[in-house]
């Protein structure tokens, strides 16, 4: 009995201490990633966002789980990103508007008609994406994946044909981006810079009148209805990223991180083939509702791949990471020759 005595205690405070230790640790190896985006509920982009984030909560036992902010309910871009620097968010799927912000590296994907093709794009960045994601991790974030958002084509509310017609319209620019404000002025145009959240407003009251957009977002957020058209030359495919704080991703365990970046992957793979057919399918219904497109013929679009050659090269002065560009162009110089000689 007395040996019984003496033992138990032992058992009742190790027993207490394991208990103690397992709910220490579980509670400790479960991370909630607060991550908000543009992207309006319900689109294409933020499905994909949400079963990636039910994947992750499934492929790694409930350690990661994702909350999700649509809609720019969070804010504006320069928001997010603010909040994620103060820990407010953890995580953000931007366009490249806010990688740019993030590095201004990512200024380069901003340049209009640098790309010709969806490949061309994927090509560089499968070269480029180790240099970008260093440069993405010095500065305190890790890329989870790109975002593939659509072809950028002008909507307006008069049509736009040639050069001038852009120039005689208010055209939106992104709030905060002073350095593309500069150079569409420079360039002989009328920028207005607003955050992406008003401009539906300043559609509606005349602000802004040309709208550069994908297909896909002008239809998800509406603003075909106050510019009724759309040229079919287009300017650049939208790049965009989802990116998480590297002090809520130091956070969770290696072998939960390996998932993560698999599940991350996939959603990539989504995109890539799901919002470029999308992209086609909203010209199609916008037209059903009104939508008039402005076919550019030859030599109007030779009028305008000169004009974004000068635009490139004003670009080109004001940017800080002119070797990157210098390395991108050689990409796509190697890419088209291999491409004409098959």
């Amino acid at each position: 009995m007395k040996t019984f005595l003496n033992m138990f205690p032992r058992r009742a405070l190790l027993l207490c201490f394991l208990m103690l230790l397992f709910l220490t640790t579980a509670a400790q190896a479960r991370v909630i990633v607060k991550m908000a985006t543009l992207a309006p509920d319900g689109s294409v982009w933020d499905e994909i966002l949400s079963d990636m984030g039910a994947d992750w909560q499934k492929g790694t036992d409930g350690e990661v789980r994702l909350r999700i902010y649509p809609g720019g309910v969070a804010g504006d871009e320069p928001d997010l990103i603010r909040k994620m620097r103060i820990g407010q968010l953890h995580a953000a799927a931007l366009t490249v508007a806010g990688l740019s912000e993030l590095d201004p590296s990512f200024e380069i994907f901003e340049i209009p008609m640098l790309f010709e093709s969806y490949d061309e794009l994927y090509h560089v960045l499968e070269k480029m994406r180790p240099t970008l994601e260093k440069r993405l991790e010095d500065k305190g974030y890790v890329l989870l994946h790109w975002m593939e958002a659509g072809w950028v084509h002008l909507f307006s509310k008069k049509p736009i044909r040639g050069v001038s017609d852009l120039q005689s319209q208010k055209l939106f620019v992104w709030a905060g981006a002073d350095t593309q404000v500069d150079l569409w002025r420079k360039n002989g145009f009328q920028p207005v810079p607003l955050a992406m959240t008003d401009a539906m407003t300043g559609l509606q009251t005349g602000m802004i009148e040309v709208m550069p957009s994908t297909p896909l977002a002008a239809m998800s957020l509406q603003w075909f209805r106050q510019t009724p058209y759309m040229q079919d030359l287009g300017l650049a495919p939208l790049l965009g990223g989802t990116v998480i704080s590297k002090k809520i991703w130091d956070k969770i365990s290696p072998e939960a991180q390996e998932e993560v970046k698999r599940v991350a992957a996939q959603a990539e793979k989504r995109l890539i083939q799901e919002v470029p057919k999308q992209d086609r399918e909203a010209i199609e219904e916008m037209k059903e509702r009104g939508l008039e497109v402005i076919k550019i013929d030859d030599a109007t679009a030779q009028e305008w791949r000169q004009a974004t050659a000068t635009f490139a090269k004003h670009q080109r002065e004001l940017m800080e990471a002119t070797d990157l560009l210098d390395e991108v162009q050689e990409i796509l110089e190697a890419y088209r020759q291999g491409a004409a000689g098959e």
